[in-house]
């Protein structure tokens, strides 16, 4: 791994890092680097824990270090509670942790796991259950990923505005892109942009990535910001129609994709001058990645950035069969129907939340909206609604009577369910098990026993 030493050397007089010292970098990264090469001499195949706790650059540095020391290394996240740490260090047994001062024995913490005698590296992912998991990978998928990125745009530097978490894959990614691309990298708090704390920087040869919350956000309080991007990569969970509508207003770099831990990101991407030409797909294939259906048409994926599973159990993996459904079209673009696990089928009609979900958000009377089933024993399953309206004063009877006339009377929610605040993770995903203990809780109430 002395490339990655190299490519920090070779920076040390550049303002490549924007607003942190290149050279104090290098000093850092060279400290960790010492630091784990000595715990190295007395342990074999060491475990680290990595806590991304917003201090980045020594998150950064500590991340490449231990990738040169062939560490084993778990990215985690600060927000994660006390029963979450208690699972993770019991399935991680970690010998060093850094970035979180918690009081744990890590002397007794000892596995036998059979794992490759080389780096891994384990970022979390928790799908839509929010059981927290590893998916596993290693320095060469991630750079495969970055390969195919650069191939597909046709660039030979990637500048990154990251605001999203950098123990998250799309923000690890982010740094990925720009540090093997020798290109700049900005790493800004979404927060400060929550609260309308804009850099004055010039982007436009800058990438950034956002979920659908975070451009809905930045579309309603500030688009011009948005506008001096070179790309907006947008990715994480579904948006909806809506959204992109006002992006195309906009005529915003918008550049919808699909991708997921497991892939090390994207493998499926449209590139902005298709989305503002009214392309509605998610795009086409990455050079690094190949797709196919299965005959039920679930999305299945072969790509040099593919994950070898969930830590502790390597395995090589030939390809992963999603749980998303899709089609191409003649020019090989990638539609996705929604999730095979959401699918509702009721009264032997098969129902896609997404379709209903944008409908609703286009009336402009909901903020967020979930479409679950809901077990019945008479259709199976019922099309439930769970929304957050654009204000308290808002009836459901008028969405209602907007929808009736576009939705058929089979995907036409029976119940509504009003709340607050969705369940979402930070990357904009729902919890689904949440959604249905508050669409259980409220017909227990509208149907009490």
């Amino acid at each position: 791994m002395n490339k990655i030493l190299d490519i920090i050397t070779a920076r040390l007089n550049e303002e490549w890092i924007i607003g942190y010292d290149s050279q104090q970098f290098y000093k850092l990264t060279q400290n960790y680097l010492k630091q784990f090469t000595d715990l190295k001499q007395s342990i074999d195949n060491p475990r680290i824990i990595l806590v991304n706790n917003n201090n980045n650059f020594e998150f950064l540095a500590a991340f490449l270090a231990s990738i040169m020391s062939d560490y084993h290394v778990f990215l985690c996240d600060k927000k994660w509670q006390e029963k979450e740490w208690k699972e993770v260090l019991n399935l991680v047994k970690p010998n060093l942790i850094l970035g979180l001062n918690i009081d744990y024995n890590l002397d007794k913490y000892t596995n036998n796991w059979q794992l490759p005698n080389k780096n891994l590296i384990m970022i979390p992912t928790g799908g839509t259950s929010g059981n927290i998991r590893f998916a596993i990978h290693t320095w060469e998928t991630l750079s495969a990923s970055v390969q195919g990125f650069i191939d597909f745009f046709e660039l030979e530097k990637v500048n990154s505005f990251c605001v999203l978490p950098l123990h998250h894959v799309s923000g690890l990614m982010q740094f990925m892109r720009s540090f093997l691309t020798r290109g700049k990298i900005i790493i800004y708090p979404y927060s400060n942009l929550k609260k309308e704390i804009f850099p004055s920087l010039n982007f436009a040869d800058y990438f950034i990535s956002l979920v659908p919350t975070q451009l809905h956000f930045l579309l309603t309080f500030n688009p011009e910001f948005l506008k001096q991007f070179k790309t907006i990569l947008l990715g994480g969970a579904s948006p909806w129609n809506s959204l992109l509508t006002k992006a195309r207003e906009y005529k915003l770099n918008l550049s919808p994709t699909y991708g997921m831990t497991e892939t090390a990101s994207q493998v499926v991407t449209l590139k902005p001058e298709n989305f503002l030409q009214n392309n509605k797909s998610t795009g086409q294939i990455l050079p690094h990645a190949q797709i196919n259906l299965t005959k039920e048409r679930l999305i299945k994926i072969k790509a040099k950035s593919l994950y070898f599973g969930y830590y502790p159990n390597y395995q090589l993996k030939e390809h992963l069969i999603t749980d998303d459904l899709g089609y191409f079209d003649e020019e090989n673009y990638l539609y996705i129907l929604g999730r095979n696990s959401q699918k509702i089928i009721t009264g032997g009609e098969n129902v896609f939340p997404k379709e209903i979900e944008n409908v609703i958000l286009e009336t402009n009377l909901v903020q967020d909206i979930a479409i679950i089933g809901v077990e019945d024993e008479q259709w199976g399953e019922v099309v439930t609604a769970i929304y957050v309206p654009q204000d308290e004063k808002i009836n459901v009877n008028l969405i209602k009577k907007i929808i009736k006339q576009q939705l058929s009377p089979v995907k036409q929610p029976k119940y509504w369910v009003q709340v607050q605040k969705l369940p979402r993770n930070q990357q904009g995903k729902l919890n689904y098990q949440i959604l249905q203990k508050i669409a259980k809780t409220y017909l227990n109430q509208k149907n009490p026993l």
